[in-house]
């Protein structure tokens, strides 16, 4: 039995779909049925609950051998994965797959990787076999520009010339996929990106080329893009986590690419032009 996290997310969804075709058991967490309701309709076992709740988490893990470890960025985050590392290892689950960042160096005071950097070393600690997933800047951010591409030809972000080879979630989730159904995969760091390092203004005009009009990337002081987070992220931690995270761009670290993707899946990765052709309801 495979259990997942986060199967009703972006990543976890995309997870969800590549391993339902698979043939294999499968069980997920979720809080809300509901929502969940497709993933019981391609064959997965639904634990409803919190994550955070220990008797939801015992049932969950009952007979599982894999776990894919797919938690919400946020202040306590860390005290969960530990709390679900504890409970998988007394569960009898042999192998964890760890959702973490390409940003999770150590030494880094940026929130949301030192929280990954911490909790990828108590997983390292634990004695279970284990694989760290550590993609880059994903190209599903961007869809939280389609509005202002769409009315104004614009988007904004505070990265300044910063590069990043962003990847798109479906490869993402091909290849947790790939790791959880396979074998060969223990105790192994795949650092995940995209097929170039761009800038936003390289960015820009690929959206341009596309869509068939001029499409400008904006250069946004770091205040104003927290006063417009701000309207959608009210938790203080999470908030300026995000801006941490996304300002830390500007100053370079992203612009790496890798092999991992086409190696692992045997294919390129999904391009930023094909990502936009195939989200072009959203952006025109």
């Amino acid at each position: 039995m495979i259990l997942l996290t986060g199967a009703t997310g972006k990543t976890g969804g995309a997870t969800a779909r590549a391993l339902a075709g698979k043939g294999l058991p499968l069980r997920a967490i979720v809080r809300n049925a509901e929502k969940a309701k497709p993933l019981a309709e391609a064959g997965i076992e639904l634990v409803v609950g919190d994550v955070g709740d220990d008797a939801v988490l015992d049932k969950a893990l009952a007979g599982v051998t894999k776990a894919f470890v797919l938690l919400p960025n946020g202040e306590h985050q860390l005290a969960l994965e530990r709390k679900f590392v504890d409970r998988a290892k007394a569960a009898g689950v042999r192998h964890l797959v760890k959702m973490s960042s390409m940003e999770a160096v150590p030494g880094t005071t940026i929130p949301i990787p030192a929280v990954h950097v911490a909790s990828e070393a108590y997983i390292r600690a634990s004695g279970l076999a284990w694989t760290m997933i550590r993609p880059n800047f994903f190209m599903q951010n961007l869809l939280a520009n389609a509005r202002t591409i769409r009315e104004m030809g614009k988007f904004f972000l505070p990265c300044g010339n910063g590069k990043t080879a962003m990847s798109d979630v479906r490869d993402v989730g091909a290849v947790v996929a790939t790791v959880l159904a396979g074998t060969g995969h223990e105790n192994q760091s795949y650092e995940l990106t995209g097929p170039q390092a761009l800038t936003f203004t390289e960015v820009a005009q690929i959206f341009s080329d596309v869509l068939g009009r001029p499409i400008v990337y904006v250069d946004q002081p770091l205040a104003g893009y927290r006063a417009m987070l701000a309207k959608v992220l009210v938790n203080p931690w999470h908030l300026n986590a995000v801006c941490e995270l996304i300002g830390a761009i500007a100053h370079g670290g992203l612009d790496t690419t890798t092999d991992t993707i086409k190696r692992l899946l045997g294919r390129e990765p999904i391009s930023l032009a094909q990502f936009i052709r195939d989200h072009i309801a959203a952006f025109k």
